[in-house]
Protein backbone atom coordinates (compact mmCIF):
# COMPACT_ATOMS: atom_id res chain seq x y z
CA UNK A 1 0.00 0.00 0.00
CA UNK A 2 1.29 3.42 -0.70
CA UNK A 3 1.02 5.96 1.69
CA UNK A 4 1.50 9.60 1.68
CA UNK A 5 4.84 10.72 2.80
CA UNK A 6 3.64 13.39 5.44
CA UNK A 7 2.61 9.93 7.85
CA UNK A 8 5.59 8.11 7.15
CA UNK A 9 6.48 9.32 11.14
CA UNK A 10 3.10 8.81 12.85
CA UNK A 11 2.69 5.46 10.62
CA UNK A 12 5.80 4.36 12.43
CA UNK A 13 5.10 5.25 15.38
CA UNK A 14 1.50 3.74 15.65
CA UNK A 15 3.08 0.64 14.37
CA UNK A 16 5.94 0.73 16.71
CA UNK A 17 3.68 1.22 19.58
CA UNK A 18 1.35 -1.77 18.63
CA UNK A 19 4.39 -4.63 18.38
CA UNK A 20 5.43 -3.08 21.99
CA UNK A 21 2.13 -3.68 23.35
CA UNK A 22 1.65 -6.78 21.62
CA UNK A 23 4.57 -8.30 22.92
CA UNK A 24 4.22 -6.60 26.71
CA UNK A 25 0.87 -5.60 27.55
CA UNK A 26 -2.39 -6.77 28.64
CA UNK A 27 -4.64 -7.39 25.40
CA UNK A 28 -7.05 -5.03 26.41
CA UNK A 29 -4.30 -2.53 26.36
CA UNK A 30 -2.55 -4.10 23.28
CA UNK A 31 -5.67 -4.22 20.87
CA UNK A 32 -6.36 -1.18 21.03
CA UNK A 33 -3.58 -0.11 20.11
CA UNK A 34 -2.91 -2.54 17.43
CA UNK A 35 -6.67 -0.61 15.99
CA UNK A 36 -5.44 2.74 16.39
CA UNK A 37 -2.45 1.77 14.18
CA UNK A 38 -5.11 0.17 11.70
CA UNK A 39 -6.55 3.59 11.67
CA UNK A 40 -3.64 5.64 10.73
CA UNK A 41 -2.26 3.73 8.26
CA UNK A 42 -5.86 3.89 6.60
CA UNK A 43 -5.98 7.49 6.80
CA UNK A 44 -2.47 8.09 5.33
CA UNK A 45 -3.35 6.10 2.27
CA UNK A 46 -2.60 7.19 -1.32
CA UNK A 47 -3.53 5.31 -3.44
CA UNK A 48 -2.79 5.68 -7.38
CA UNK A 49 -6.23 7.30 -9.70
CA UNK A 50 -6.71 6.86 -12.99
CA UNK A 51 -7.88 10.08 -14.05
CA UNK A 52 -10.35 10.53 -17.01
CA UNK A 53 -8.96 11.77 -20.14
CA UNK A 54 -10.86 14.69 -22.06
CA UNK A 55 -11.31 18.59 -22.50
CA UNK A 56 -12.85 20.66 -20.85
CA UNK A 57 -13.57 18.43 -17.17
CA UNK A 58 -12.83 19.60 -13.48
CA UNK A 59 -12.38 16.34 -11.66
CA UNK A 60 -12.47 16.16 -7.75
CA UNK A 61 -9.86 17.66 -5.84
CA UNK A 62 -10.75 15.39 -2.79
CA UNK A 63 -12.63 12.46 -1.50
CA UNK A 64 -15.32 12.74 0.49
CA UNK A 65 -19.07 14.15 0.28
CA UNK A 66 -20.44 17.03 -1.04
CA UNK A 67 -22.28 18.39 1.97
CA UNK A 68 -22.86 21.96 0.52
CA UNK A 69 -23.91 23.90 -3.53
CA UNK A 70 -23.53 27.36 -3.43
CA UNK A 71 -25.40 28.62 -6.60
CA UNK A 72 -23.63 32.08 -8.37
CA UNK A 73 -21.76 34.07 -6.14
CA UNK A 74 -19.30 36.72 -6.45
CA UNK A 75 -15.40 35.82 -5.95
CA UNK A 76 -13.55 38.85 -5.85
CA UNK A 77 -10.15 38.38 -3.81
CA UNK A 78 -8.84 35.16 -6.33
CA UNK A 79 -11.75 34.17 -8.92
CA UNK A 80 -12.30 37.86 -9.76
CA UNK A 81 -15.58 36.85 -10.79
CA UNK A 82 -19.11 34.85 -11.26
CA UNK A 83 -18.82 31.25 -9.61
CA UNK A 84 -20.19 28.30 -8.17
CA UNK A 85 -18.83 26.83 -4.71
CA UNK A 86 -18.85 22.76 -4.23
CA UNK A 87 -17.62 21.91 -0.62
CA UNK A 88 -16.23 18.24 0.17
CA UNK A 89 -15.95 17.34 3.62
CA UNK A 90 -13.55 14.53 4.41
CA UNK A 91 -14.37 12.52 7.27
CA UNK A 92 -11.03 10.98 9.28
CA UNK A 93 -11.85 7.49 7.10
CA UNK A 94 -11.44 8.95 3.82
CA UNK A 95 -8.00 9.43 1.55
CA UNK A 96 -6.74 12.76 2.71
CA UNK A 97 -4.46 13.69 0.07
CA UNK A 98 -5.56 16.37 -2.38
CA UNK A 99 -5.58 16.57 -6.42
CA UNK A 100 -5.56 19.27 -8.98
CA UNK A 101 -8.97 18.96 -10.31
CA UNK A 102 -7.83 20.60 -13.84
CA UNK A 103 -4.64 21.42 -16.10
CA UNK A 104 -2.87 24.57 -15.99
CA UNK A 105 -0.42 27.23 -14.54
CA UNK A 106 -0.95 28.33 -10.53
CA UNK A 107 -1.24 31.80 -9.98
CA UNK A 108 -1.94 32.25 -6.64
CA UNK A 109 -1.18 30.22 -3.22
CA UNK A 110 -2.23 32.03 0.08
CA UNK A 111 -2.61 30.42 3.53
CA UNK A 112 -5.01 31.95 6.14
CA UNK A 113 -5.11 32.16 9.75
CA UNK A 114 -8.49 30.66 11.36
CA UNK A 115 -9.99 28.90 13.94
CA UNK A 116 -11.03 25.03 14.01
CA UNK A 117 -14.71 24.49 13.40
CA UNK A 118 -16.24 21.52 12.44
CA UNK A 119 -15.02 21.38 8.67
CA UNK A 120 -18.66 20.29 7.66
CA UNK A 121 -20.56 23.71 8.90
CA UNK A 122 -20.60 26.49 5.96
CA UNK A 123 -18.86 29.24 8.20
CA UNK A 124 -15.58 26.94 8.46
CA UNK A 125 -15.02 28.42 4.44
CA UNK A 126 -14.32 31.64 5.96
CA UNK A 127 -13.67 30.89 9.51
CA UNK A 128 -11.40 28.25 9.69
CA UNK A 129 -7.53 28.01 9.02
CA UNK A 130 -7.28 27.21 5.06
CA UNK A 131 -5.14 27.44 2.28
CA UNK A 132 -6.29 28.57 -1.35
CA UNK A 133 -4.70 27.60 -4.47
CA UNK A 134 -5.56 29.59 -7.85
CA UNK A 135 -5.19 27.54 -11.46
CA UNK A 136 -5.44 29.59 -14.26
CA UNK A 137 -7.03 26.77 -17.10
CA UNK A 138 -6.41 27.23 -20.54
CA UNK A 139 -9.05 28.85 -21.38
CA UNK A 140 -7.62 31.55 -19.48
CA UNK A 141 -10.49 30.86 -16.80
CA UNK A 142 -9.44 30.43 -12.44
CA UNK A 143 -10.41 27.55 -10.84
CA UNK A 144 -9.76 28.45 -6.99
CA UNK A 145 -9.58 25.46 -4.50
CA UNK A 146 -9.27 25.81 -1.04
CA UNK A 147 -8.38 23.08 2.02
CA UNK A 148 -10.22 23.96 5.33
CA UNK A 149 -9.05 22.25 8.48
CA UNK A 150 -11.26 21.33 10.42
CA UNK A 151 -12.06 20.77 14.51
CA UNK A 152 -8.85 17.59 14.09
CA UNK A 153 -7.24 18.97 11.65
CA UNK A 154 -3.75 20.97 12.78
CA UNK A 155 -1.93 20.47 9.57
CA UNK A 156 -2.16 21.66 6.24
CA UNK A 157 0.01 20.32 3.64
CA UNK A 158 0.69 22.30 0.30
CA UNK A 159 3.39 21.35 -2.08
CA UNK A 160 2.97 23.50 -4.86
CA UNK A 161 4.05 27.22 -5.91
CA UNK A 162 3.29 30.31 -7.90
CA UNK A 163 4.36 29.56 -11.30
CA UNK A 164 3.95 25.54 -11.32
CA UNK A 165 2.59 24.04 -14.10
CA UNK A 166 -0.21 21.44 -13.02
CA UNK A 167 -2.24 18.44 -14.87
CA UNK A 168 -5.61 17.26 -13.53
CA UNK A 169 -5.10 14.39 -11.06
CA UNK A 170 -1.59 15.32 -9.64
CA UNK A 171 -1.54 14.84 -5.61
CA UNK A 172 -0.15 18.52 -4.67
CA UNK A 173 -1.25 17.92 -0.81
CA UNK A 174 -3.40 16.76 2.10
CA UNK A 175 -4.88 18.03 5.42
CA UNK A 176 -4.17 15.49 8.51
CA UNK A 177 -7.48 14.34 10.48
CA UNK A 178 -10.50 15.23 8.76
CA UNK A 179 -11.17 18.33 7.28
CA UNK A 180 -13.06 20.11 4.11
CA UNK A 181 -12.41 21.51 0.79
CA UNK A 182 -14.03 24.17 -1.14
CA UNK A 183 -13.94 24.08 -5.19
CA UNK A 184 -14.96 27.41 -6.96
CA UNK A 185 -15.71 26.80 -11.07
CA UNK A 186 -16.73 29.70 -13.39
CA UNK A 187 -20.75 29.91 -13.34
CA UNK A 188 -20.25 28.99 -16.93
CA UNK A 189 -19.54 25.56 -15.86
CA UNK A 190 -22.27 22.65 -15.92
CA UNK A 191 -22.23 20.88 -12.52
CA UNK A 192 -22.15 16.88 -12.69
CA UNK A 193 -22.74 16.61 -8.75
CA UNK A 194 -25.54 16.77 -6.44
CA UNK A 195 -25.56 17.48 -2.63
CA UNK A 196 -24.92 14.13 -0.39
CA UNK A 197 -22.64 12.83 -3.67
CA UNK A 198 -19.19 10.57 -2.93
CA UNK A 199 -16.33 12.06 -4.53
CA UNK A 200 -12.97 10.23 -5.64
CA UNK A 201 -9.87 12.76 -6.12
CA UNK A 202 -8.53 12.81 -8.89
CA UNK A 203 -11.54 10.60 -11.01
CA UNK A 204 -15.52 12.00 -10.16
CA UNK A 205 -16.42 14.67 -12.89
CA UNK A 206 -17.26 17.64 -11.01
CA UNK A 207 -18.32 19.23 -13.79
CA UNK A 208 -17.62 20.60 -17.51
CA UNK A 209 -17.24 23.26 -19.75
CA UNK A 210 -20.17 23.64 -22.48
Amino acid sequence: MRLAREGYTYVALALALAVLALASAPRCVAWPLVALAGLVVNFFRDPDRLTPGGEGLITAPADGKIVAITDVIREERFVQGACRRVSIFMSPLNVHVNRIPVDGIVRHVQHFSGQFVAAFLDKASEANERNAVVVEDRRGARILFVQIAGQLARRIVCRIGVGDEVRRGDRYGMIMFGSRLDLYVPEVVTLHVTIGDRTTAGVTIMGSYP
